[in-house]
């Protein structure tokens, strides 16, 4: 079970993990021993979660949300496989933390006055520069 907060706590049933043999650098190690880890969380038959916290996950998730709804995350930072699996679930915990922040609702606010004049006094000197950009005229 992994814990999130006081009050959700993923199941063991709803992730899966996977090693496979991590790529780059480390001889030997690397090419005999699956020390990569691939976890997977099934979010979207997650009862623990609301329908807005799986919305907000999906939009953090961005590239690791599968089209069966679960989030795939994979991480092959250590030698150990076990500390790449703490890593893993980690990181898992985090994004489900970050997905259960509600954003704040922006309050629209009207420019101030000093803020519509250095627009237009920006804009008008802007235009000034551009206008030196014409053709030049040769006087022979």
């Amino acid at each position: 079970m992994l814990q999130i907060n006081d009050h959700i706590a993923i199941e063991d049933w709803e992730l899966t993990e996977q090693f496979v043999r991590s790529s780059g650098p480390g001889g030997q190690n690397v090419n005999k021993v699956s020390t990569a880890v691939e976890l997977r969380f099934e979010a979207e038959r997650s009862p623990n979660l609301t329908a807005q916290v799986k919305t907000r996950l999906r939009r953090l998730a961005g590239r690791r949300w599968t089209k069966e709804g679960a989030i795939v995350l994979q991480v092959e930072e250590t030698r150990s496989q076990a500390r790449n699996r703490e890593i893993a679930r980690e990181r898992l915990a985090d994004l489900i933390r970050k997905a259960l922040e509600r954003p704040k609702r922006r309050i629209a606010t009207k420019p101030t006055l000093g803020s519509k004049n250095r627009r237009i006094k920006a804009k008008k000197e802007r235009g000034e520069v551009k206008a030196l950009r014409g053709r030049v005229s040769r006087d022979d």
